[in-house]
């Protein structure tokens, strides 16, 4: 089994400094990348990212700082925050734990592309829909293409299923309709004025439960994923969907 979750816009930069050198997998893939940001203007950054001027500043200057000597490093599991990983709650893991998230949770990116919990990266900003000329095309999502689902296909084995609780955005890299896994993804739904609606704020909390939820009771089957009663979510089957309801 594997988890994907995405990353986070919010990061925690003061707390848990490694000081040590980068180490993820795709690392010749995010210095390419990383070659094409530097050559970019702040102006042309700032458009291409959708960036205020502060931010627009402060990655420029990531982006320029970024090299495999730089140890102002974090494990990327504890630098994400935002509402999924609040719902993740990693630092509360024990030792078995997150040993359990290091070998079955994969965190998408669009810079570093897939990452283990425990990887150790420079924090950035790169949002998988952003649109960038590269050699393979005009987006990350060209660049990453068949790169993404080649390497976490390879870590699979057979028999194997993997739990979506990233967002579109960040699944959509994946190409999951082309799969070689069986697929499952859980919806959380929420009932307002009478209808059930996935409302985006308590959906991304839901995804953070759902992995907390798998990474504590070491989840190996997909018939447990509908045990999850976090948040006062319960299982309701759906035309053959997971769905989560409250």
């Amino acid at each position: 089994m594997k988890i994907i979750i995405s990353p986070a816009k919010k990061l925690d930069t003061c707390n848990n400094k490694l000081s040590k050198k980068m180490n993820f997998s795709l690392i010749n893939e995010a210095q390419q990348l990383i070659d094409l940001l530097q050559k970019k203007t702040p102006k042309e950054l700032k458009e291409i990212m959708g960036l205020s001027d502060n931010l627009t500043n402060l990655n420029v200057a990531r982006f320029n700082e970024w090299d495999v000597n730089n140890l102002n490093t974090f494990n990327a599991i504890l630098m994400f925050q935002g509402d999924v990983y609040k719902g993740l709650s990693a630092h509360a893991f024990s030792e078995k734990e997150m040993d359990f998230a290091q070998a079955n949770l994969r965190i998408l990116s669009g810079l570093y592309g897939i990452l283990k919990p425990l990887d150790v990266i420079l924090p950035y900003r790169l949002e998988m829909g952003t649109k960038i000329k590269n050699e393979f095309g005009n987006s990350l999502y060209d660049f990453w293409s068949g790169k993404l689902q080649a390497f976490l296909t390879n870590e699979m084995k057979q028999g194997d299923f993997l739990v979506n609780l990233a967002s579109n955005e960040y699944s959509k890299a994946l190409k999951l309709s082309s799969f070689p896994h069986k697929v499952v993804t859980p919806i959380f739904k929420d009932f307002k004025n009478g209808k059930l609606k996935i409302i985006s704020f308590y959906a991304k909390r839901a995804r953070g439960e759902m992995c907390n939820f798998i990474i504590r009771n070491q989840i190996k089957n997909i018939s447990d994923l509908k045990l999850f009663n976090h948040l006062g979510y319960s299982y309701q089957e759906e035309n053959e969907e997971m769905i989560f309801v409250r």
